[in-house]
């Protein structure tokens, strides 16, 4: 591994975070009041993210220990305030648990959605420190649910109890005897609903806007900006603009994809002492604000459902009432599914369907408001997993 991150800066990451983790624990050795959280990476977080806000407002003598095993989410929010200690989860050898658990001593451990990692688990259970994992949901092709699975089966005993999304999760985890389960929900409901309190207005987004009909197309890879060019520089008509904000920020890229677009461009970086009403695509090369951007859309394109990793969070646009457009690698994703099945969100699979649905969402303001209340009423009658996970915890954390 340590070869291979000398070629690799993600992988670099992940080593040289790793061998500090131990160092930035020391801060809370010996303390009786720690909860640890883990979080595989950035979507699981902002999955948990709730449930951390409110265990520090509701718990605030207890300390918060968040553990990541992905750098996409560790190096994004390893400086995120309501923790005490973020940090790299040491790999799952049987020295790191025992040193893991013997400095965090947690009063309870909680696991986001994913990541079962057998010596930890059995680490906790040996020492008979709760544990819990929400917003879980299981498939029927999970080693858990296999005749050679019992290794991985044994490890789900560690847990005390069981949060998740659908009754599907419940009846398979039923089916292997474990019947600590509620079905809860998703917690990211309740995350972007909330975004709705606070100002989401930017005040460059709203010049570039200048009132027109507006296209935010989130966390795009190539495959996705491939279709949005052609469309931008073929068929959009007059008064329509665009904003991108693609998954991954490369300086040689996003300058690839400004020149292969054949109208007035400007980037985030270079927006200072511009006219930002005069431009037609406003590129977002920087991380962190598009969730704000998605308050200023009028349709949503959301990026990956074109390659193998599978569509990013829809959620975001849905909590803003705007209708959504995909590509087809979404059936791993509960919520996506649900808002296919809705018709609130539309996929696409080539380039014709994608100038197709962009043209009838521009023309048709009554098509566009209806697939946007069907999003904005789906996250509305999903909120309330928090508060279901919170009394749970509360009754453990005052046991």
């Amino acid at each position: 591994m340590s070869i291979i991150a000398l070629f690799d800066k993600k992988i670099k990451l992940f080593v040289v975070g790793r061998k500090a983790s131990f160092n930035k624990l020391s801060s809370i050795k010996n303390d009786s009041n720690v909860i640890w959280i883990h979080a595989a990476s950035l979507g699981e977080f902002e999955q948990g993210r709730p449930i951390i806000e409110k265990l520090k407002s509701e718990n605030p003598t207890h300390k918060i220990v968040l553990t990541f095993f992905s750098p996409s989410g560790y190096e994004i929010r390893k400086n995120y305030k309501l923790a005490d200690v973020v940090c790299y989860l040491p790999m799952d050898l049987k020295s790191n648990v025992r040193r893991f658990l013997q400095i965090v001593n947690p009063s309870l451990a909680i696991f986001i959605k994913y990541e079962f990692w057998p010596n930890y688990l059995h680490g906790l259970k040996e020492r008979n420190i709760p544990t819990i994992l929400i917003s879980g949901i299981f498939r029927k092709n999970q080693i858990f649910f296999k005749f050679y699975g019992g290794f991985m089966r044994k490890s789900l005993k560690a847990f005390n109890h069981f949060f998740v999304q659908d009754e599907i999760s419940k009846n398979l985890l039923k089916s292997i005897d474990i019947d600590s389960v509620t079905i809860s929900g998703d917690t990211r409901f309740d995350r972007v609903h909330e975004i709705l309190q606070q100002d989401n207005s930017l005040d460059f987004i709203t010049a570039f806007k200048n009132n027109q009909y507006t296209v935010v197309a989130g966390s795009t890879w190539k495959e996705d900006e491939a279709l949005l060019v052609n469309y931008i520089n073929t068929t959009s008509s007059e008064g329509e603009k665009f904003i991108i904000a693609p998954h991954n920020i490369n300086a040689k890229e996003i300058e690839l994809l400004k020149k292969s677009i054949q109208k007035k461009v400007v980037f985030f970086s270079e927006r200072e002492g511009k006219n930002l009403s005069e431009y037609d695509v406003f590129i977002a090369d920087t991380i962190g604000i598009l969730t704000k951007i998605y308050a200023a859309a009028n349709v949503a394109y959301v990026g990956g459902g074109l390659t193998k990793n599978g569509v990013h969070n829809v959620l975001e646009p849905a909590t803003f009432g705007v209708p959504i457009v995909i590509g087809p690698a979404y059936k791993k994703y509960k919520e996506v599914v649900d808002l296919v099945a809705l018709n609130g969100c539309k996929v696409i699979v080539n380039q014709k369907e994608f100038s197709t649905i962009f043209t009838k969402l521009k023309s048709d303001k009554d098509y566009r408001e209806q697939m946007g209340s069907i999003n904005q009423n789906f996250i509305k009658e999903h909120i309330g997993a928090t508060d279901t996970i919170l009394k749970f915890i509360n009754q453990k954390l005052n046991s």
